[in-house]
């Protein structure tokens, strides 16, 4: 059986991408929420469907590197077995892969899956000049980077998004792809599915089989969005939004079962090149009133459209053209299993406070000596005066 691929043992079958961990974080960008398909297989490796191929990716400080398998589960040989240090790298074993023409589209479909024409940092430089708060948790969050996903399993791995969390989210697109997508390699004990085409999204008896497997009410949701876009639209539909201007394709959207302005304002930013797009949920709302003191509509108790509209303004005023990426790396920092980052950071801040609070306390202290040892005369000199106070006593 074909296991999943680990670097260290063998770095032959690996290709890699020049990528600094500044410009991207796999353990922040693949789990923050944007994608319900990629997993940690093993200590800093990332495995995950992808155009069609599964992928594990890993990186070091300086190099993006990926391994894709064939639909047999290994790409050019087997994997050897995995050893202890599962991120100790062989780089310059690694770098003797030869090009080939699949490698070169494989390339180029990360490149587009992560943005890398984007340059991260400067834009980071920019939110921060522009942004107190934002400077202070971009020193802890750099590399969160926005995908640009496949439009058709964006839109309807967002439509199971409606009241539920991420960790449920992802067992629900993960059994939608077992039950309708197509099968495409076992590694270990699990098996990966491409995401389903509209085509099979789009079938009678999808709603009944979807209930069965624990989706609700979105069942229904998923069954109908496909069939519309194929009925009225056609195939290429979905694609084509990406040349519509943003609130063109916002509304388009929003045209389908299941699909509000957060959902079809997720697609745009993930999807469908709609840098500018800030999805706004409660938990955004939150973000906006306690770390920016955001006061417009403070009477409201529930997101309506007006909250929507006056929040995505305020943070597309604030950060530019590329808000939807700025807000998306607050949403990052905001989430629960992230707050440890936050953690490690203050405990290394207050270790070095305490570190040179002592420094200063020996200063002090060895200043105040100082100050006494010259206030005080040597021995020599009152020995030498209790002498002639003896004699003079004496005389």
């Amino acid at each position: 059986m074909a296991r999943h691929a680990v670097f260290s043992s063998g770095a032959k079958l690996w290709r890699s991408l020049a990528c600094a961990k500044s410009e991207l974080r796999l353990d922040l960008t693949l789990a923050c929420g944007q994608t319900f398909r990629w997993r940690e297989t093993s200590e800093g490796h990332w495995t995950g469907v992808m155009g069609g191929r599964v992928w594990t990716l890993t990186q070091t400080e300086d190099t993006l590197w990926y391994y894709v398998y064939t639909n047999h589960g290994v790409a050019g040989g087997k994997n050897r077995p995995e050893k202890k240090d599962s991120l100790r790298i062989d780089e310059e074993e690694a770098q003797s892969v030869p090009p080939t023409p699949d490698a070169e589209v494989e390339a180029e479909m990360l490149r587009d899956y992560f943005q890398l024409h984007v340059k991260l940092g400067d834009l980071y430089r920019e939110w921060g000049a522009a942004d107190c708060h934002f400077k202070e948790i971009a020193d802890i969050f750099t590399g969160v980077r926005m995908l640009r996903q496949d439009p058709t399993e964006c839109l309807f791995s967002f439509i199971c998004t409606s009241n539920n969390h991420i960790s449920r989210i992802q067992g629900m697109v993960e059994r939608l792809c077992q039950a309708l997508g197509t099968r495409l390699c076992q590694l270990d004990q699990t098996s990966y599915h491409d995401f389903p085409t509209l085509s099979a999204l789009a079938d009678s008896g999808v709603e009944e089989r979807l209930r069965d497997l624990g989706f609700g009410y979105r069942a229904r949701f998923l069954q109908q969005s496909a069939k519309q876009i194929l009925d009225t639209h056609g195939l290429q539909w979905l694609d084509g939004l990406r040349n519509a201007l943003y609130l063109e394709a916002r509304d388009a959207l929003r045209t389908l079962p299941g699909v509000g302005t957060k959902v079809a304002d997720c697609v745009c930013l993930m999807a469908l090149d709609k840098s500018e797009a800030v999805p706004v949920d409660t938990h955004v709302w939150q973000i906006a009133k306690r770390d920016y003191k955001f006061t417009a509509d403070n009477r409201q108790k529930t997101l309506t459209e007006k909250v929507h509209r006056d929040i995505g303004d305020f943070f597309r005023k604030l950060w530019g053209p590329y808000a939807g990426w700025a807000h998306s790396v607050l949403f990052c920092a905001d989430l629960k299993k992230f707050q440890n980052l936050k953690g490690d950071t203050s405990l290394k801040q207050s270790k070095k406070e305490e570190e040179r609070e002592g420094e200063s306390k020996k200063v002090k202290i060895k200043r105040e000596l100082d100050g006494h040892e010259k206030k005080r005369k040597p021995k020599s000199e009152r020995r030498k005066k209790a002498k002639i106070s003896v004699k003079t006593e004496e005389v």
